[in-house]
């Protein structure tokens, strides 16, 4: 007997190497993920101008990143999440704004996408990517976090939109791209399906619980890196223990012998993994 619907995750045809750079834009849900790749050791660049919910406010943060020359080079994977099709607009100047900076509502007029507009944005976002990182790899994603200002049922038409978006840009056809490039991570089917009990939610039962978070992080990494990258994990793992405890007793010699013994492991990973650059 079966007792969970298990969300099938395909494995993509390119797999994250150890400390490959990584690019998050987007919705809490990038935070929340992009945090766990530092975590990792992996060099990660999460949100570099604020939190972005919605299609037109990431493509802004990457046309702000081009024209500021942020460095984008090397990114190897870029994972873009969208919350939200809901813009609001600046009535002054008729632009979609980010960031409303606590100025009155009366200044704004909210929007809604459509499933073109969010693909128009979208295809923009994949060409300005594709021109500054020819190599990139684009995850797209759907946060599963609910909006309960819009209501539970415009929520859902929410999400919606941006689903059927997501899914007419990873077409290989849309934008002439090789399949390669384009991949949909499916964590808003997850936590819908797996995670539907309230236990793998935060109190506002809005947010996905740690324990969620945690989840997403192990099916992410069983489909997305690669052999060596997942071994990186495991040896990293008991040195990051160790690097995380907090002594009773910091200036004691007990402590300071350990914290040396540690840093020899660091210096060992070092040298079985020369991309391994150690971030406190």
């Amino acid at each position: 007997m079966e007792f969970r619907t298990i969300v099938d995750v395909p494995k993509p045809e390119v797999q994250i190497e150890p400390h490959e750079e990584v690019l998050f834009v987007g919705s809490c849900f990038a935070d929340s993920i992009g945090q766990r790749f530092q975590e990792e050791q992996f060099p990660a660049v999460i949100n570099p101008y604020g939190t972005m919910y919605n299609p037109a406010s990431v493509l802004h943060t990457l046309e702000r990143m081009r024209d500021e020359e942020v460095q984008m080079t090397e990114k190897k994977w870029a994972f873009l999440t969208l919350g939200t099709n809901h813009v609001y607009i600046e009535k002054a100047t008729g632009e979609i704004v980010d960031n409303c900076q606590k100025r009155p509502a009366a200044l704004f007029q909210e929007k809604e996408l459509t499933v073109e507009e969010c693909v128009g944005y979208l295809q923009r976002v994949v060409e300005l990517l594709r021109s500054c990182c020819p190599d990139v790899n684009i995850v797209l994603t759907v946060s599963p976090i609910r909006y309960r200002k819009y209501g539970y049922h415009e929520s859902q038409l929410s999400k919606a939109t941006l689903l059927l978006a997501v899914d007419q840009i990873i077409h290989p056809s849309t934008l002439h791209l090789p399949p390669s490039t384009l991949y949909y991570f499916p964590a808003y089917e997850i936590m819908m399906d797996e995670l539907r009990d309230y236990r793998f939610y935060a109190p506002d039962m809005l947010h996905p619980s740690e324990q969620a978070v945690d989840y997403l992080w192990e099916r992410l990494v069983e489909a997305y890196f690669s052999p060596a990258a997942r071994q990186w994990l495991t040896d990293w793992q008991p040195v990051k223990q160790a690097l995380a405890h907090r002594p009773f007793q910091p200036d004691g010699e007990e402590y300071r012998a350990f914290m040396d013994k540690t840093m020899l492991k660091v210096e060992a990973l070092r040298e079985k993994y020369p991309t391994f650059a150690y971030q406190k």
